[in-house]
């Protein structure tokens, strides 16, 4: 009996040291990848997760325009970045392109919730 007990104490003991980081902890990243369909076609993105906090939006590929939809997507990024969520209003003006660019994200990161 006294045997069995040791085992299993030099066991645990062993195997404490042996951690699997997951999402949502600290010093943990991960990055995603997902694409939504914008006003002038597939909007990609990759979306950097850390300790269970979307901190970063690139935007990989685009053929939306530069300076409505651009603009657009950028001011979206900030805002889901800020608010850890998706579920932002559209822009005003470039509402394809905003459906599409949080699809995107929401794409990417399906795979992570």
């Amino acid at each position: 009996m006294k045997n069995i007990f040791f085992f299993i104490l030099f066991s645990a003991v062993i195997t404490s040291g042996c951690v699997v980081f997951r999402s949502g902890q600290a010093g943990y990243e991960e990055v995603y990848e997902g694409s939504g369909a914008g006003y002038r076609g597939l909007i990609h993105v990759q979306v950097r997760v850390s300790a269970g906090s979307i901190v970063e939006i690139s935007i990989v590929d685009s053929a939306e325009d530069r300076f409505v939809g651009g603009i657009a997507m950028e001011e979206l990024a900030n805002l889901v970045i800020e608010y850890n969520s998706t579920d932002i209003d559209v822009i005003s003006g470039a509402t394809a392109t905003s459906k599409g660019f949080l699809d995107a994200v929401n794409n990417a990161i399906m795979g992570y919730e």
